[in-house]
């Protein structure tokens, strides 16, 4: 692990017992923070929950080297697949995820909620790399799974339907995408504190599909829902709050508010370098979103230079035919 020293400023605000709001998510977090689970495997798990993503890795490869029995390792490499998702390796998520599935599916029934979570989960890394058939393909036998599994209401059930949205959403069928994430957004109110990160993500989403919609008022008070909601109940530093930024970003830029949309760029550029890989894909976007408004300003050199910082990294990180590098 890191042993360089750190010094952190931490800001607090005074609350007191009746605070329900506050007790409300605390309660919930306390929850999600893995309280049956000890030692290294919940630091893991905790540290990839925060966005810390290389210091995850390092725990759980420790946690594989430290484990003998294979049909232990099931739950690292799934760990592993995650983290190597958000890093934005996605060949290396799927053979990770891939180890984790061949295990369990020797050792639980076909409609066990832990395959639910792996087919989820590839469907994702195959939704990260453009291939769309087989996202749908994996995020529907997931759902499947779920809707036999858990009661209506239950928050991983929300996920199959956001992540079904998601996959509509890159596909350009904006009214289904809507649907699904709609049907998200009602469990997560029935089910989470209005305060909670998960609806953040509801709206973020909700705020996408409308703005690509044309309707940019329904997708301004979106995302503004979705950062107040993270503001409340994330790190400073948390990657997510990066990406709404760049959400309300694009928003004024197709509104062609180029200095509003420059600004929230900007914010959500700070964020991914202080948090990502500097060859992260995420990062080329950022960049070349930037350059589009420097373009569209009239500012051809600085928008030159973003072009270039953006091609590098698709260069390094994405595959020859990907369609990203042709927008470069």
């Amino acid at each position: 692990m890191d042993e360089n020293n750190h010094l952190y400023q931490v800001n607090l605000a005074l609350t007191d017992d009746n605070d329900e709001g506050l007790r409300s998510l605390t309660d919930r977090l306390r929850q999600e923070t893995f309280p049956d689970v000890e030692g290294w495997d919940r630091l893991g798990l905790l540290l990839i929950k925060m966005g810390q993503f290389t210091k995850a890795q390092e725990v759980y490869e420790v946690l594989l080297h430290q484990t003998r029995h294979e049909s232990n390792k099931a739950p690292i490499y799934h760990q592993l697949g995650m983290i190597k998702r958000n890093q934005g390796e996605y060949q290396e998520a799927l053979i990770y995820y891939n180890k984790s599935l061949a295990i369990d599916q020797k050792t639980l029934p076909s409609n066990h909620f832990k395959l639910a979570s792996c087919y989820n989960n590839i469907g994702n890394v195959y939704k990260n790399m453009h291939d769309y058939p087989k996202a749908l393909l994996f995020h529907e036998k997931a759902l499947t799974i779920r809707q036999l599994s858990l009661p209506p209401d239950h928050p991983d059930l929300g996920a199959s339907y956001n992540n079904i949205g998601s996959v509509y959403y890159s596909m350009g069928d904006y009214p289904k995408a809507l649907s699904f994430y709609e049907k998200d957004l009602i469990i997560g109110q029935q089910s989470l504190p209005s305060n909670h990160p998960g609806l953040g993500a509801s709206y973020n989403n909700i705020g996408l599909v409308y703005s690509k919609m044309g309707d940019y008022s329904k997708a301004l008070l979106s995302h503004e829902t979705a950062l107040a909601i993270q503001e409340q109940s994330l790190p400073s530093n948390h990657p997510n709050l990066g990406s709404t930024y760049n959400n309300i970003g694009l928003v004024y830029d197709s509104m062609g508010d180029y200095l509003k949309a420059l600004s929230y760029y900007e914010k959500d550029l700070a964020f991914q370098q202080q948090t990502l890989p500097s060859n992260h894909p995420d990062l080329a976007t950022s960049y070349n979103n930037i350059g589009m408004v420097y373009y569209n300003m009239g500012d051809h050199s600085k928008a030159f230079s973003y072009y270039e910082k953006a091609l590098a990294i698709r260069q390094q990180s994405l595959p020859s035919n990907h369609p990203d590098l042709a927008c470069s």
